[in-house]
């Protein structure tokens, strides 16, 4: 299974509020059910509104460790060159000062890992939520006391109200696209970050280096289990999607590895995690202010 096929921007339309198609629900039935559907939206939205700051603050952290990562090693390895100046005459204190500067480098590669971690939880959480939008009728829907539930006990219930407007004019599945719109930019965005994280863990004055990392290997354990809930994971190989930008398709590129990179492909590393490429900011929050004006809650 490849990556999510590319998601363009969704602008839902207003719902017929009187379909002419009979629908399972009686009158009274959807009288009910559409309360309970409304909070339960009005819950997940809001749980999307949360992962998103929790995003910005995990890929904001990321690029913080990242940057003291690129740091640490650049001193180590250009270190030997510099003009000393009053230090000359102090033995060792090129020895130590490198030492100290490899303990720092084991820091900031484990704080980078446990931020990527972090994005992981959260792209992970944000496809879990939006994928509970949906509110189904629990047990009979002919029992005089309905009930509700977020997972079907039906097959011929599926959990939409049969396509009715939810609040004013989108139906669920209208919340559903705009949701996958959402997360599959995150998605994207997770994979391509997972790339420099992979060659940051592996960057090393060393020759060979113990830090050497490879696209197919876990970077922490359970991680493959993470990346097939976000659909980044081959069914073929069992090994992660290779990242593309928004609009391309996911064909296997060439991974040129280089665990001694200069200042300059470094910078430009940092600079593709600080711009986030594939998520259109302006969209995400045209969204959220959308989805909020729709469902009566402000989303921030």
């Amino acid at each position: 299974m490849e990556a999510l096929n590319p998601a363009t921007p969704y602008t839902p339309k207003s719902t017929n509020p009187n379909p002419q198609s009979p629908s399972p629900l009686a009158a009274s039935s959807a009288r009910l059910w559409r309360p309970t559907a409304q909070r339960n939206l009005r819950n997940q939205w809001s749980k999307l509104a949360s992962l998103r700051q929790e995003w910005e603050s995990a890929s904001s952290s990321g690029r913080a460790y990242a940057t003291s990562l690129v740091n640490s090693y650049l001193s180590i390895k250009y270190m030997p060159s510099r003009e000393l100046g009053v230090l000359s005459d102090m033995p060792d204190i090129l020895k130590k000062a490198s030492q100290k500067l490899l303990k720092q480098q084991e820091l900031h590669r484990s704080k980078l890992l446990s931020s990527y971690k972090d994005m992981v939880s959260v792209v992970t959480n944000m496809v879990k939520t939006s994928r509970s939008m949906r509110c189904f009728v629990k047990g009979s829907s002919n029992s005089p006391l309905l009930q509700f539930s977020g997972y079907s006990e039906c097959n011929n219930d599926p959990g939409d109200g049969c396509g009715i407007p939810v609040f004013t004019f989108w139906s669920i599945s209208c919340f559903e696209k705009v949701a996958e719109e959402l997360v599959h930019m995150l998605i994207l965005e997770l994979n391509l970050k997972r790339l420099l994280v992979v060659d940051l863990l592996s960057v090393s004055c060393k020759v060979p280096t113990a830090n050497s990392l490879h696209w197919s290997e876990e970077l922490y354990p359970g991680e493959f289990g993470d990346l097939s809930m976000c659909n980044l994971l081959s069914e073929e190989t069992c090994k992660p999607v290779y990242p593309r930008l928004h609009g391309q398709k996911s064909d296997k590129p060439t991974i040129r590895r280089n665990q001694q990179p200069d200042h300059d492909v470094l910078q430009v590393y940092l600079t593709t995690w600080l711009i986030e490429v594939n998520i259109d900011t302006h969209r995400v929050d045209e969204i959220f202010t959308e989805v909020g004006e729709e469902i009566h809650c402000r989303l921030s």
